[in-house]
């Protein structure tokens, strides 16, 4: 265990978490929405520190960061806990263990030993990944500081419900991030992941300002959230933040606790890039569907294709330090 950061003792023993938008009041002997904060006779703990229950070496492309060193190895790391409830969630068995089963797993794993492996890996980044990195703070926090002095890249995979005292801290070693826009229906938020929308737009709005590379992610759920005006919305969001964030539209598949209804349909996919793109969006793409045209990079002025994909992996490849071989316009993004 370690003392949490973040977080302010009240009168009564209490404490008060700032780490994410649900700004947990937490009794002594409780836990947090996370369930891996705990406050211990008035002084809150991260229980996840040196607890890694997942590593692993993956492309870049797999967090999915299209436009920030593409072709790169990213060393992928996670601990248990999430501060969502996602019942769709593709990651349950570790987001959900502490909430679900009760469980805190994971080896034993410093930040210093995370960035010697990343370094004999080659990796170009650390990707913190797979559950939600913001309930493991303190542990990416100091690993961050270590990758940085090691000339290694920080990139997140995030739901985006950090506040802004978070991304205050966390800001100065992090490179570039992926957040999961789960829609704009504020009540499907709080039914479907137990959290607000407003929360996420929020942190959205701080990332470009702080030069954070940012991609997006909407995971497309049949008779959620793929009417044509919720993903309008989506799209036109995303264009105020800028037209150069590239928006990954995700094809669904049942999981955890939702098994009532079938995987996306391609079209529902093509229409939702062709609404991305009507917005005014330079970089939609298609998600879980390996081999869909919609997974290359396009140049924006000449419409050629400057990255072809098939699924993580990249083929060929028609940038010159950034530029379109075909017309000399530069392409958005870090590293291309």
């Amino acid at each position: 265990m370690r003392e949490a950061l973040l977080y302010s003792r009240q009168p009564d023993g209490a404490v008060e978490c700032h780490l994410c938008h649900h700004r947990c009041v937490i009794r002594p002997g409780k836990r947090g929405t996370c369930h891996v904060r705990e406050n211990r006779d008035g002084t809150l703990y991260t229980l996840v520190y040196r607890r890694l229950i997942a590593r692993h070496v993956d492309p870049i492309e797999k967090k999915p960061l299209f436009h920030f060193h593409p072709a790169t190895p990213s060393y992928s790391i996670a601990t248990v806990g999430c501060n969502f409830r996602c019942i769709f969630c593709q990651n349950s068995a570790i987001s959900q263990m502490p909430r679900d089963e009760g469980r805190i797993e994971g080896a034993d794993v410093a930040p210093d030993e995370i960035v010697a492996d990343a370094r004999r890996h080659h990796c170009v980044t650390i990707a913190y990944t797979y559950t939600e990195p913001t309930i493991y703070m303190e542990y990416a926090y100091d690993t961050g500081r270590l990758a940085h002095e090691a000339a290694i890249k920080n990139v997140w995979v995030s739901n985006g419900y950090m506040t802004p005292e978070a991304l205050e801290l966390m800001g100065p070693y992090l490179d570039a991030i992926n957040v999961d826009l789960k829609g704009f229906n504020a009540e499907n938020y709080r039914r479907l992941s137990q959290a607000k929308l407003e929360g996420v737009l929020e942190t959205l709005r701080l990332f470009r300002p702080r030069n954070i590379w940012l991609e997006v992610t909407t995971l497309v759920i049949p008779g959620i959230n793929d009417g044509e005006e919720e993903l309008r919305q989506i799209a036109e969001f995303i264009a105020s933040l800028g037209r150069e964030v590239p928006w990954h539209v995700s094809r669904f598949h049942p999981d955890y606790r939702m098994h009532d209804r079938g995987a996306t349909p391609p079209s529902t996919l093509e229409r939702a890039v062709e609404i991305g793109r009507a917005a005014g969006l330079k970089y939609v793409y298609s998600g879980n569907m390996p081999g869909d045209p919609n997974e290359h990079t396009y140049c924006p002025s000449c419409g050629k294709r400057v990255i072809e994909r098939f699924g993580f992996a990249i083929g060929r490849y028609d940038l010159d330090n950034g530029v379109c071989r075909f017309c000399n316009v530069p392409i958005d993004g870090i590293g291309l």
